[in-house]
């Protein structure tokens, strides 16, 4: 039979490549962790690790039960926690994991909301693009992802639950005042990471052309301090542009584009309550704000 102690061992070993460095986050000595390795192999009759030079690398097998091995430690962990929150030992922990541009709009707005009415709940905040989330999120390492999806290309994971937040424009960035993407045919593009320039391919050949992709950046301050430099053009994400917006380029708004932003949690309902309550925060922080009805209108 599989031992928990030894699965959490593997996991480190894997994450590391390195029974020194797995030693000290589990705070075993060297000998304790070769030891686990050593009793894992006998109970799976598997061969796990193997010696090269001073080190050792996973096995085949060894890399495909380490990956199950996270998994399992990382729902173990969860439910714990999850179980604690329950039965209020602790307020609770909630790990969440989101990309720049909504960790520096979304996310603060949510933490200062729940330190006012939850001020016993422990908020982790990791920065992680969207699908690096998606991962962390089903190997039990995080409770909540804020991710994004455009209406053309819905996730398609199982097991996945989605809350929707809000819709998330795309504005065209660019260094002159009443510009549109057609008038960049011949434009250098700088792109992002590969759902981002999807995004973008998709948007220009709206437009009847192709973009010629000549920089790359995954940040927005890159990005635009690369289209006031006059090197390309690009596509920006409204929640990015509230970070982080230079003086000295030019923005349209692109009305047929949005992004929605969901918060996703994985596996069987209910929510454990720190969960929910996280959850709730972000539905409540994220709702546009309600028209004011002016009376110059009347």
């Amino acid at each position: 039979m599989l031992n928990l102690i030894h699965l959490k061992v593997l996991a480190a070993v894997a994450r590391h490549g390195s029974v020194t460095e797995a030693a000290k986050e589990l705070h075993y000595s060297q000998s304790s962790v070769s030891h686990h390795l050593a009793r894992l192999e006998a109970a799976t009759g598997a061969k796990l690790v193997q010696r090269v030079g001073r080190g050792i690398r996973l096995t085949p097998e060894g890399r495909l039960l380490a990956i199950r091995a996270t998994e399992i430690v990382g729902r173990v962990d969860a439910a714990s926690n999850e179980l604690a929150a329950q039965v209020g030992l602790q307020a609770g922990q909630v790990r969440l994991a989101a990309n720049a541009s909504a960790l520096s709009t979304i996310v603060p707005k949510a933490a200062v909301t729940l330190a006012e009415a939850q001020p016993g709940l422990d908020l982790i905040l990791i920065d992680r693009h969207p699908v690096e989330a998606l991962q962390m999120l089903r190997r039990g390492e995080i409770d909540i992802a804020l991710v994004f999806q455009h209406a053309d290309a819905p996730f398609e994971e199982e097991g996945f639950r989605l809350v929707h937040l809000c819709d998330d424009p795309i504005h065209l960035v660019s260094g002159q005042a009443d510009d549109s993407i057609a008038n960049h045919r011949h434009s250098a593009w700088i792109g992002g990471c590969r759902r981002c320039q999807n995004e973008l391919i998709a948007v220009c050949r709206q437009e009847g052309f192709t973009p010629r992709i000549a920089s790359l950046s995954d940040d927005m301050v890159v990005v635009q301090a690369l289209v006031a430099a006059g090197q390309g053009v690009t596509i920006l994400p409204g929640l990015a542009l509230q970070a982080h917006r230079r003086p000295d380029v030019h923005t349209t708004e692109l009305t047929a584009s949005p992004r929605q932003i969901y918060a996703a949690t994985y596996g069987d309902p209910p929510d454990p309550p720190a969960v929910a309550a996280v959850l709730a925060t972000l539905t409540e922080v994220s709702a546009p704000a309600p028209r004011r009805h002016s009376p110059l209108s009347e």
